[in-house]
């Protein structure tokens, strides 16, 4: 089983109003929980570790886990509100502003995560959750202490306009990145982590310098590479009528576990024996289902009778 460690939240998606104004509706969403819907709608087995408010937007979240085939066993309840990420459409690209304070996702705590089941063969970081204090630094914690015997694999998802401090943040994911197997960034992720000096593959090593096996970038309609440091591979963006692009790197990341999954290397130990070229049906597999999910409005990735 794959567990994703990090946010569910409600997206307030803007539409218009019968009088012309603006509404916002409330759809379930977070980097982390998209990614978990989307491996339950692959028939990856798959739960989720969150702190998730018993509020009606939380019950809202748990239902639609269940409702998508994802465990939620080791979700962290609690009467906390939930996140709120307001979201503004431009073009089909999605900019956010979150309401995080105090928040059930963000006031998790190591002593409140359950013990994680022997059945739990990987572990998914990333996203907003990789940020905000006392929460952050319980997934690191986590990352740390669960994934010496797990696949790990982690997309910080970096959203620039939410962090507060920067200096404790890289530090965050610095500390992670030896526990790491696999990091997928997009190429403006990237640019964000190393200072963007030299080329994607230049900024890419620098990033396997500090400890994961792979790196993957993401790069829009170009596609994706990935690099090992004995070399490097790539792979085209699916073919898609874009209308809009959310949930599409969460979802692509799915397809990424789903796909080694399917190739009998969800472990740390089989990935440690791939090189980059072995990667290539996974982020394959990965473009196909991201390609979807662009396809139609908001975080709706495929089911696997889709493909």
């Amino acid at each position: 089983m794959i567990l994703c460690c990090g946010e569910a939240l409600i997206d307030m998606i803007p539409v218009a109003g019968p009088d012309g104004q603006t509404a916002f509706v409330p759809h379930c969403g977070g980097a982390l929980f998209n990614t978990a819907i989307a491996l339950g709608r692959l028939d990856v087995p798959v739960g989720m570790l969150s702190g998730v408010s018993r509020d009606r937007f939380g019950v809202q979240l748990a239902d639609a886990l269940s409702e998508n085939n994802v465990q939620t066993d080791m979700l962290v309840r609690s009467d906390r509100a939930t996140t709120l990420a307001i979201v503004h459409l431009v073009d089909g690209h999605a900019t956010y502003a979150f309401y995080d304070e105090g928040s059930a996702g963000r006031m998790v705590r190591p002593a409140d995560v359950p013990d994680i089941p022997e059945a739990v063969e990987a572990l998914y970081f990333g996203g907003i959750s990789l940020v905000s204090e006392p929460a952050a630094d319980t997934y690191a914690h986590v990352c740390a202490t669960a994934g010496g015997s797990r696949l790990v694999m982690m997309d910080p998802n970096i959203r620039t306009s939410f962090i507060t401090d920067e200096q404790a943040y890289r530090a965050r994911l610095d500390r992670m990145m030896p526990h790491c197997d696999i990091v997928k960034v997009s190429d403006e992720d990237l640019a964000w982590m190393t200072g963007g000096s030299g080329s994607i593959a230049d900024q890419a090593k620098a990033v396997l310098a500090k400890g994961p096996k792979f790196v993957i970038v993401t790069k829009g309609a170009e596609g994706a590479m990935v690099f090992s440091d004995g070399g490097h591979a790539s792979v085209p963006a699916g073919k898609a009528v874009v209308v809009d692009t959310v949930g599409a790197g969460d979802t692509f990341n799915a397809g990424v576990l789903a796909g080694l999954t399917q190739q009998g290397a969800l472990s740390k130990e089989a990935v440690a024996t791939l090189s980059a070229e072995d990667l290539v049906p996974a982020l394959s597999y990965g473009a196909k289902v991201a390609a979807v999910t662009v396809s139609r409005a908001g975080a709706n990735p495929p089911w696997k009778n889709e493909l």
